[in-house]
């Protein structure tokens, strides 16, 4: 009988819900700021490590578009996509659909092609090399402009054939998704798949508008659902998958206590939940920590555990024959060890 962790460790996954610039390790971090001769404020990857306690979203924000400023070069972005996908090999995430955040990058005067190179062909070496499959998601963020988005999936419309889906991420409150309706309009229009951000820290209000208004394909986070139950009876109705983050949602002060989180009842109540990382670099965990603290927290054993990995591959963008040899892969390796 193997122990939960190695269950976990070797079930196979997907990660839906992964921003990669919130993948930016502190001794990465160190390591590009010297390389591009860049002062940063902290003295030593310990010292970073010591701000990272936030007491809401913002406060992660600000540190994490600061640690931004280190990657410049196509190159940085390649390492930064490399690191991760070495860490998706080792805990078996056999998937990754990331996002990343144009202008986080191009408001610093890096050019969005340095941006999408450098991490495709990370992405691309790790199909080759790791066998890890992946799509690619470019994000806006809501509390810039809408102008400014529109600016953004201009630039993105050169690159159609790298990028499988457009997001909605950063702050929520006071950014509401009726703010990026039209944006989002022109997108589908372009053929682009549509996820947003909502729910997390703004209301269940903001993740039935994501749906209606946006007409995304999946919602991010998507926890404050619990509030509304005809929402959630939608949910469950329509399939329409969450991507939720626990680790980071504890860290955000999104819930109290991860014994709170609603990720259990969603699951119970026939939504289609899926776990995710968000930025594991800065909330103290990947994909078999937020696995392993679920179900620590919850009391998740390891059929919910297995329905989980299964979720993951039915709410991902994979063509439906690849879904369902994950999906096989994931029942054959559960008959065998839960």
């Amino acid at each position: 009988m193997i122990t939960p962790s190695e269950f976990i460790k070797g079930l196979p996954k997907a990660e839906l819900h992964l921003h990669i610039e919130g993948t930016l390790e502190p001794e990465l971090l160190f390591e590009l700021a010297e390389r591009n001769k860049i002062q940063l404020k902290y003295e030593s990857v310990e010292a970073l490590k010591e701000v990272y306690n936030f007491s809401n979203l913002q406060e992660f924000l600000d540190l994490y578009y600061e640690g931004a400023n280190v990657l410049l070069t196509e190159a940085d972005f390649y390492d930064l996509t490399w690191a991760y996908l070495l860490k998706c090999k080792e805990q078996h995430v056999d998937h990754t659909e990331i996002f990343f955040d144009p202008q986080t990058h191009t408001d610093r005067g890096v050019l969005f092609a340095t941006v999408i190179n450098g991490i495709n062909r990370a992405l691309q070496d790790g199909q080759e090399q790791l066998g890890i499959s992946y799509r690619l998601i470019m994000c806006f963020l809501r509390h810039l402009s809408e102008a400014s988005a529109f600016e953004s999936l201009k630039e993105a419309l050169d690159y159609k054939d790298l990028i499988s889906g457009i997001g909605l991420d950063s702050s929520e409150k006071g950014n509401p998704p009726a703010k990026f309706e039209r944006v989002f309009a022109q997108a589908r229009a372009e053929g682009f798949d549509l996820v947003a951000h909502a729910g997390e820290e703004g209301p269940a209000a903001y993740v039935s508008d994501a749906l209606n208004l946006l007409q995304v394909k999946r919602v991010d986070h998507g926890i404050a659902s619990i509030n509304d139950p005809a929402l959630v009876a939608e949910l469950a109705k329509t399939k329409v998958p969450l991507t939720v983050c626990p680790l980071s949602n504890l860290a955000l002060k999104a819930v109290d206590r991860l014994e709170d989180h609603p990720l259990k009842k969603l699951m119970d109540q026939g939504v289609l939940v899926t776990i995710n990382s968000d930025d594991p670099a800065y909330f103290g965990g990947y994909m078999n920590e937020n696995y392993q603290a679920s179900a620590e927290a919850l009391g998740l054993n390891n059929m919910e555990l297995c329905q989980l990995a299964r979720n993951s591959f039915e709410a991902s963008w994979l063509p439906e024959e690849e879904k369902s040899k994950h999906i096989q892969a994931v029942e054959q390796y559960c008959r065998e060890n839960a």
